[in-house]
């Protein structure tokens, strides 16, 4: 099974290409404010190095955040359309179950916020425990956090990872929603629901 892992949430996006759980490739590059222009580019250098085509992708896995906001819509809208148009599956899940994947013990993944805010995930041995939240001090939990994590490894190819575990579980439709992971709301849109109450 080939799966194509893509993540655009995080100011280093990244893509992986496994093939039965083995790596093809991976790419991993800064990617704020221009992932709409490297992300498509990236994927088909990653194929044409590989030799495949698009349509030989049997899975494509992607995260949802959190994470940036037009990150996460440019990951998701992207790789639904290209999913969509080739009639494959897509696996779609949090940033953090990405990272998380492979862990052991009681973990909390987390990642800057911004606003002296944390996004936080609690998991049991890589299995989501308490879904992505905001928080202000640093959990008790060990911790993985995504800002160092990134600098060694790459969140696209543990999300192509999970996603074939989770395939091999025949789990995929637990994995379908698209949703983006906001955790909480743009500032345009706090501006809106504001106006609205003035």
């Amino acid at each position: 099974m080939i799966i194509l892992g893509v993540d655009t949430s995080l100011p280093i996006f990244s893509v992986a290409l496994l093939a039965d759980g083995s790596l093809l490739g991976a790419v991993a590059m800064e990617g704020k404010g221009s992932r709409n222009e490297k992300l498509l580019p990236s994927v088909d250098w990653l194929l044409t190095e590989n030799a495949i085509e698009r349509a030989r992708i049997d899975l494509f896995a992607v995260t949802r955040g959190p994470g940036s906001f037009t990150g996460v819509r440019i990951g998701l809208a992207t790789i639904q359309g290209i999913a969509l148009a080739l009639g494959k599956s897509v696996c779609a899940m949090s940033t953090h179950e990405a990272v998380a994947f492979g862990s052991s013990g009681r973990i909390a993944v987390i990642d800057d916020a911004g606003r002296g805010e944390l996004y936080a995930s609690i998991f049991d041995d890589g299995n989501e425990a308490v879904a992505p939240f905001l928080m202000r001090e640093r959990p008790s939990e060990s911790t993985i956090v995504i800002g160092e994590f990134v600098q060694h490894d790459n969140v696209a190819l543990r999300c192509a990872r999970r996603a074939d575990a989770i395939a091999q579980r025949g789990e995929l439709a637990k994995y379908a929603d698209i949703t983006p992971i906001y955790v909480r709301l743009a500032e345009a849109e706090v501006k809106l629901a504001l106006s609205k109450h003035e």
